[in-house]
């Protein structure tokens, strides 16, 4: 079996905005009166590169670490090993002044919208208390930039919203309002976690669009973090599968879809819901078991003891690297090893 580790992972000319190498965040458990208890690995050894003006796609089932890759990149968790560099800039060691610029490069949009806004700030206030936090200083620029940023996300006549509190708005409105403050400082990053999780269906494809005619004009880069793969070929260029705190396939979006390789892509792909009723009593094929605990992982691969294709000996003794099966299609899969 080959130990080879493909660096190269599409062939995108943009420019590299965001790196991730090699990042593992882990959380100690502590025992009371006992002391080290051991690690929950939330994220286990992640690397991609992201582009400018890119979007990519990260998926997986509830605690496979998407929340905590996310939160590594916002910075608001430090990597227990490895680095994540913004622009050739090393965030692991940056000074929390440059932290905080890092912070103004991106915005951030939460999944539930009522709980990301302050119950007690108005619609203005909410918006005007970035640009105060960041030194903008004259309220005519303010309020300039508050107007501006509420027509991008349609939130107008912006009169009608801006006494309003977060309880008076309903959720798309509230995820707008979410989605404006996100855009107020021109971040070159945008994180979207779950951003139509909590939204009724019919508003879901409106805030959609939204996000995506957002990242062609201000040519964002952006990480949307979802379970649901019926929504990232219409956002994303990129989608990346995560299992148990790693990623274990890349592709570009339609490729992926079309031919996905990871048994566990496939399981995910077997679950996603299906709009044709005649399928409603289909019997799907997904593994069995559940999901490994991420504080005594499997040996090998993560995935092997719910893997039908295991091959024993190998996938439960060695940790598989990223192997390319199709130019920019990448899997970290033993099956696809051909030496």
């Amino acid at each position: 079996m080959t130990d080879q580790v493909i660096a190269n992972e599409n062939t995108d000319t943009r420019p590299v905005l965001l790196s991730v190498r090699d990042l593992r965040v882990w959380f100690e458990l502590r025992r009371f009166g006992l002391g080290h208890a051991g690690y929950v690995r939330a994220v286990d050894g992640v690397k991609f590169d992201l582009h400018e003006g890119e979007a990519i796609a990260v998926v997986g089932e509830s605690g496979c670490g998407k929340s905590s890759l996310m939160k590594a990149i916002l910075s608001l968790y430090k990597p227990t090993q490895g680095e994540i560099w913004f622009q050739d800039r090393n965030l692991a060691k940056e000074s929390r002044a440059a932290i905080r610029w890092y912070r103004s490069q991106v915005g951030y949009v939460q999944q539930d919208p009522y709980g990301a806004l302050a119950p007690f700030m108005t619609v203005k206030r909410i918006l005007e208390e970035p640009l105060i936090i960041n030194g903008v200083k004259s309220a005519t620029e303010r309020e300039e930039r508050i107007l501006k940023a509420m027509e991008e996300v349609k939130l107008f006549p912006q009169s009608d919203y801006l006494g309003k509190f977060p309880h008076m708005l309903s959720g798309g409105q509230q995820q707008r309002v979410v989605i404006a403050r996100s855009m107020l400082l021109g971040p070159k990053l945008l994180v979207a976690d779950e951003p139509v999780s909590m939204l009724d269906a019919s508003v879901r494809v409106e805030i959609l669009k939204l996000l995506r005619n957002l990242q062609q004009r201000y040519n964002l880069a952006v990480i949307y973090i979802t379970h649901d793969l019926s929504t990232v070929r219409y956002f994303s260029e990129r989608i990346f599968v995560m299992y148990a705190g790693q990623l274990v396939e890349k592709s570009p979006v339609d490729r992926l879809i079309e031919n996905p390789q990871h048994p566990y892509t496939l399981a995910l792909l077997s679950a996603t819901s299906d709009p044709d009723a005649n399928n409603a009593l289909v019997m799907r094929d997904v593994p069995p078991g559940e999901p490994p605990s991420l504080v005594k992982p499997p040996s090998g691969c993560h995935f092997h003891p719910r893997c039908p294709h295991m091959i024993k000996g190998v996938c439960d003794v060695k940790d598989p690297v990223d192997i390319e099966t199709e130019p920019g299609h990448f899997v970290a899969c033993w099956l696809y090893d051909k030496k």
